[in-house]
């Protein structure tokens, strides 16, 4: 678990302020400092948090259909430019006896997004998660996101999506099982 220091955090960001030429004493920046290191508890959060403990609680089911949870908004933080990249995540699984509550899907994509990272690992680690907490018979995650350092910096191309996706287990072989679920998700 990582334990975030503020006090690096506020000093980090005077230096920041005064780098780019800015006074940190004056009255619109004096509490920014704090301001940001607060921020960073939320923004943050899911490097101090275990997605099995979401995942953890199931319940038997009779069937083993597939389940999708689409269109779960995330925000996270690039870690090339520490500028945020948000959208949607879409998550299926195929249960092997036992599903998972559906706020529970949301809450893995939560843990993971509230790290700084980039979007194809964020891709796999969700997927990894169920995979490896829920033991289903298969995992298939899809994220778009839109990148403010493509949007803000660099190219300057707003409203470019980045689509990723992950497969594990059935969803790796069974093609026709992946166009149901891209069937479902658009």
């Amino acid at each position: 678990m990582h334990i975030m220091d503020e006090a690096k955090i506020k000093e980090a960001v005077r230096l920041l302020l005064e780098g780019i030429g800015e006074d940190p004493d004056r009255e619109g920046l004096a509490d920014t400092p704090d301001r940001i290191a607060r921020m960073c508890h939320e923004v943050f959060g899911g490097l101090e948090a275990d997605a099995a403990v979401h995942l953890s609680k199931t319940f038997s089911v009779d069937r083993d259909e597939m389940v999708v949870e689409k269109d779960i908004t995330f925000h996270s933080i690039c870690e090339h430019h520490l500028l945020p990249f948000f959208g949607k995540a879409h998550v299926a699984y195929v249960p092997n006896g036992r599903v998972v509550g559906i706020s529970k899907l949301a809450r893995t994509v939560e843990v993971f997004a509230r790290r700084p990272q980039i979007q194809e690992q964020l891709t796999g680690q969700i997927c990894d998660a169920i995979m490896d907490t829920l033991a289903p018979q298969g995992v298939m995650v899809m994220l778009e996101a839109e990148h403010m350092c493509m949007t803000m910096r660099g190219v300057r191309k707003p409203g470019t999506q980045t689509v990723t996706t992950a497969c594990r287990g059935c969803f790796e072989t069974d093609m026709a099982l992946q166009n149901r679920f891209f069937q479902m998700v658009k």
